[in-house]
């Protein structure tokens, strides 16, 4: 009896988790757009969450720079 709802159990979890990943969430319509390009989709909306990002990225990975137009880490310009 265990057998039967644990196998009922994961079967359950995987529908609910594959459920997520169909191809219609991949495709954006062009009515769409609109709420993509909206000022709270952007990445750089908070400078303050930006700047801390970036200063755990460059402890983590002793690099900074990359993000701009020239500069990396190591110096090699």
């Amino acid at each position: 009896m265990k057998k039967i709802i644990l196998l009922l159990v994961l079967t359950a979890a995987g529908l609910l988790a594959g459920g997520c990943a169909g191809p219609q969430f991949v495709r954006v319509q062009p009515w769409e757009r609109g709420t993509l390009t909206d000022y709270t989709m952007r990445p750089d909306r908070a400078p303050l969450h930006t700047a801390l990002a970036e200063h755990i990225y460059f402890s983590r990975e002793s690099a900074t720079g990359g993000r701009g137009v020239g500069g990396s880490g190591c110096g090699c310009n």
